[in-house]
């Protein structure tokens, strides 16, 4: 069982790492972009918050159709586009059309997201399902902990273009995994019925179901919280406090390794204390750490050491709650699962990009304002796992009727 559960973790993985390969690497580039292409500091955010966009747009559409069409047809699309949108970007000769080829890219990278939460919940519920979804983070880790230093590397040695072509190489690699490895787990006996029709009144279930859209969000603004870290750590860390791309790789490197580790444990502590429980204990934690780190920066102590410190804790308490959640809100809907997949995941991206959008109009290169945004999505997903996961609220418990 462990083998079969890490071979497809494996192959779940690498497959939705290829998006945020494309978020992750490209992040040491922002201040050298604006340089090469004359754009101010809000003009390559916004390559950065189209991507998020589309990631989250996208969504909606490419879950109803591995409803349809099974996992796999999706998949391939997906990342045949991101391929065509990332040799766009490559190509860019100024920082319209590179927005424009993000926004193309991110419609590709948002098919390797969702479709492969479906695919868990094809195959496990519980803590089963929790066990897989951490495993598949586990994988999905090779990003955030390796793409940014690998992109400082090919950005010192090629420039920022070649970030692009090296996540063409990224999509083309993830196609020949996914053809070689990954079974159809939607046979058609279970696509009968499957429309754009009924992902219509699928999605209108879930918005019905407060503890889907409860969950959701609850993953949501935790997502938000590392969204604002993502569009704003670079200018940060690299032109407040002067480190080089590589030191901030490294930096960046440290929260994504707390926050991976820290999912590993989620399918043996659900399993010990019960996903909800520990969902509201990690969330509570999380959200203290982040309003301590935002006061201290307010009262004028701007010690890198001691900001970086409460980031690693923090994001180590946020492992615990992404994947928990993403498990809970599709726990019930698993006739439904892409449809339940495409709209959590859309949820999350909504709650990210208007956390990016606010926080764009007072980005100044200070910390407070990133950390100003991190502390108020972590005191809102607190919030709503305090309100969605009361005690007498039970999974379990009933829903709106299903459509098939």
């Amino acid at each position: 069982m462990q083998r079969s559960f890490f071979g497809l973790a494996l192959v779940l993985g690498l497959v939705s790492a290829v998006g945020p390969f494309a978020i992750d690497m490209y992040l040491p580039a922002l201040p050298s972009i604006g340089q090469a292409l004359g754009a101010s500091p809000a003009a390559v955010q916004a390559s950065l918050i189209v991507f998020f966009i589309a990631l989250g747009a996208g969504q909606v559409v490419y879950g109803p159709v591995s409803d349809m069409l099974g996992r796999k047809r999706p998949l391939y699309f997906g990342l045949a586009l991101f391929g065509l949108g990332s040799i766009g970007c490559a190509l860019a000769p100024d920082v319209t059309t590179l927005i424009a080829m993000r926004f193309v890219q991110g419609l590709g990278a948002c098919a390797g997201m969702v479709i492969p939460r479906a695919v868990v919940r094809d195959l496990h519920t519980g803590t089963d399902a929790a066990r897989l979804m951490s495993m598949l983070m586990l994988v999905f880790s090779v990003s955030p902990i390796l793409a940014p230093l690998t992109g400082s590397l090919l950005i010192e040695a090629f420039g920022w273009r070649a970030v692009f072509w090296a996540v063409v190489v990224a999509a083309v690699f993830a196609v020949v995994l996914l053809f070689k490895a990954l079974p159809e787990t939607r046979p058609p006996e279970e696509r009968v019925g499957s429309s754009f029709g009924s992902a219509l009144q699928s999605y209108a279930v879930l918005l019905r179901d407060p503890h889907f859209v409860g969950l959701s969000l609850i993953g949501g603004f935790g997502v938000a919280s590392f969204f604002a870290y993502l569009a704003n750590s670079s200018f940060v860390l690299i032109e407040h406090y002067g480190l080089t791309p590589r030191q901030y790789s490294v930096a960046f490197a440290a929260n994504a390794a707390s926050f991976i580790g820290a999912s590993q444990l989620t399918g043996r502590w659900g399993e010990r204390f019960g996903l909800a429980r520990m969902v509201k204990v990690a969330v509570t934690i999380y959200a203290v750490l982040m309003a301590i780190a935002f006061m201290v920066q307010l009262t004028g102590v701007q010690d890198l050491a001691v900001m970086l410190g409460l980031l690693f804790v923090g994001y180590g308490a946020l492992g615990l709650v992404i994947p928990a959640t993403m498990v809970l809100s599709m726990e019930e809907h698993g006739s439904i699962a892409g449809a339940a997949s495409a709209l959590g995941g859309t949820l999350h991206f909504v709650c990210g990009i208007a956390v990016m959008g606010l926080l764009s109009a007072f980005a100044n290169r200070e910390p407070v304002p990133m950390l100003a945004g991190i502390a108020g999505s972590a005191a809102l997903a607190c919030a709503f796992a305090w309100g969605t996961l009361r005690r007498g609220s039970p999974a379990g418990s009933p829903r709106p009727t299903e459509v098939s």
